[in-house]
């Protein structure tokens, strides 16, 4: 006997309908997880680049400080700043200036061994 659509049950009926669509559901989800993850990557890469590039510009910046700061403590330097602010400093003279011998560091003092103790022998 022949069948008919109608005798078919709904499930039968929509069961490739839903197998197509879970099917491009898991392709398109795919196919957007992808990108996703190559815009993200794209992105921390640009990130990674900009802030070595920050990393180098404060490098040389620290760099510059540092030269400018060794500058700065130079005798040269703290003598003319000394005439342009005009705060009258001198150097002590040599007769008033002491100068202390540090004493040697002493280790720690050495631990005293001793012998255990035996009982007195009787004889």
């Amino acid at each position: 006997m022949a069948r008919n659509r109608k005798s078919e049950s709904a499930a039968i009926r929509f069961g490739p309908a839903v197998k197509a669509f879970l099917l491009c559901l898991v392709i398109g989800g795919s196919g957007l997880g992808y990108v996703w993850q190559k815009d993200q990557i794209a992105r921390l890469g640009r990130q990674i680049s900009t802030r070595e590039a920050r990393l180098a510009a404060l490098e040389g910046q620290n760099d510059i400080l540092r030269r400018q700061l060794a500058s700065m403590r130079s005798v040269v330097y703290v003598e003319y700043q000394i005439k342009q602010l005009k705060l009258g400093l001198v150097q002590r003279p040599a007769t008033e200036v002491w100068h202390l011998t540090e004493p040697a560091e002493q280790g720690p003092a050495p631990e005293r061994q001793y012998a255990a103790q035996s009982p007195p022998r009787t004889p």
